[in-house]
């Protein structure tokens, strides 16, 4: 008998490597939207259209802080839904596709530099982030659906969070040459929302029609109201735990990538190729280490080596203060240490966040996919807007003078060191001490297995299939 769409069970087992790679593909519209506006929308507002450092942060934040009000409805709007292509999957489509033309209309710039462009600026990033919200939600709540299975579930992480690494690669490298080849200003910033709108719109259809063929999740009840089941999903422990942490963490994350041009042209002296130079070293090492980090999670768990992870990132955020003392290769070196440690946060955060779904619907019944990740997305996006607002901020404080010419104008040394911390000292302040919050992050047992055994289990079951955990 034929499972009607939208009522399928998930997984038990291994799902097919093209639903790995499909689902993954996903990351190239999340990746590209996460990175792009946090490393050159503040830049683009400060140094191209004349605006005040602390008028541009209020611009980047508020957007994306709209979302924290738009995620949980999404969330609720894509449980609810039921088509002949499941839940989640006709808003991979229609959102995407509508994420690909907002993204584009940012910088298509029609009033020029000054008031009318920053206000026509806010209008557009705020339809693109509503856009970007009724993507991302079902997106990322389709882990808990496609598969019942712990291992499986972080071995569809690591594709996604290859996937994500390469889109933040390609867009946040990328992106600043194809402003430099049209010819920097207006002109090179609309030829750089088309190259990433096309980006967005690839990864959409990628995981649209990569996920055909997969499970599209059992559709349970949902509690009847909103507030009900944003209620339940805070009264989470293990969930509310991990959502504060994440949330802290990204929007160090976030400082870090809204400093890249400013550390690059006023620490480096490298305004040219200084931001491409510096997320190769960034985001490469984690196109490598994720089998590494693959293996860890089976060895360590999950939770353990996510507290790693945010170490090595923190640490090496914090040792950057030392910049301006140092050759540029020692730099780049510790740049790329701190790409390794993002690469093991992103993916241990991320695999963990199904569990927590799963923990909840055996223990409730209750379908909760969507909102549990409406939240989750309403934090991150909060956090990622977060960043660049607290870098404007401390830009507006320590003097930087902002210019209409397409490039930084001549900075005081308080700006510079403004520069500096801005993009060390607070993200590793952000990044660090949220691990504390990890110590209640514990799973019961009608949530599968505690997040120990969850490893335990892994490792065992890639042992016996093929001896180590891959990607």
């Amino acid at each position: 008998m034929t499972t009607p769409p939208g009522t399928g069970r998930s997984a038990p087992g291994p799902l097919p490597r093209s639903v790995h790679a499909g689902y993954a593909l996903g990351s190239l519209a999340t990746g590209a939207f996460g990175t792009v506006p946090g490393l050159l929308l503040l830049p683009y507002l400060t140094d191209t259209l004349g605006v005040a450092a602390g008028l541009a942060a209020v611009l980047v934040l508020l957007p994306k802080a709209w979302d924290v009000l738009v995620n949980p409805f999404a969330g609720r709007i894509s449980d609810r839904t039921r088509s002949r292509w499941g839940a989640r999957r006709p808003y991979l489509l229609v959102a995407g596709l509508a994420l690909a033309v907002l993204f584009a209309s940012i910088f298509a710039a029609p009033f020029g530099s000054g008031s009318a462009a920053a206000a026509y600026v806010a209008f557009a990033f705020l339809a693109t982030a509503t856009a970007f919200a009724f993507f991302q939600v079902p997106y990322v709540a389709m882990p808990a659906e496609l598969t019942g299975d712990h291992a499986e579930r972080t071995r569809l992480m690591t594709w996604r969070i290859a996937v994500l690494a390469l889109a933040i690669l390609v867009s946040g490298a990328v992106a600043p040459l194809v402003v430099g080849a049209g010819g920097d200003g207006l002109a090179g910033h609309r030829w750089m929302g088309l190259f990433v709108a096309a980006l967005i719109a690839l990864g959409a259809l990628g995981a649209f029609l990569g996920t055909r063929s997969a499970p599209t999740g059992t559709v349970g009840e949902s509690e009847p109201t909103l507030r009900a089941q944003l209620a339940l999903a805070g009264a989470h422990r293990p969930f509310r735990a991990l959502l504060i942490c994440f949330v802290v963490q990204s929007a160090g994350v976030a400082t870090i990538l809204a400093g890249v041009n400013y550390f690059a042209g006023q620490i480096l002296r490298d305004e040219e190729s200084g931001p491409t130079v510096l997320f190769a070293c960034f985001v490469g090492p984690a196109l490598l280490v994720m089998p590494l980090w693959s293996r860890a999670g089976a060895r360590l768990g999950k939770r353990a080596a996510l507290v790693v992870a945010s170490l090595i990132l923190a640490v090496g955020a914090l040792a950057l203060v030392a910049a301006p003392l140092l050759p540029s290769v020692a730099v780049y070196l510790v740049v790329a240490l701190l790409g390794v440690g993002y690469a093991g946060q992103q993916v241990f955060a991320l695999a963990m966040l199904p569990d927590c779904i799963a923990d909840e619907t055996a223990r409730t019944g209750r379908r909760q996919a969507g909102v549990f990740t409406g939240l989750w997305t309403a934090g991150e996006t909060l956090g990622l807007a977060l960043g660049p607002g607290i870098y404007g901020l401390v830009l507006q404080l320590s003097g930087y003078v902002s210019s209409e010419t397409g490039s930084a104008a001549i900075q005081s040394d308080t700006a510079r060191l403004g520069v500096l911390l801005g993009f060390t000292l607070i993200p590793a302040a952000l990044i660090g001490p949220p691990i504390l919050l990890l110590r209640q992050y514990t799973l019961g047992p009608r949530g599968g297995r505690g997040d120990d055994q969850v490893a335990r289990g892994a490792e065992d079951h890639d042992r016996h299939e093929k001896g180590a955990i891959t990607s």
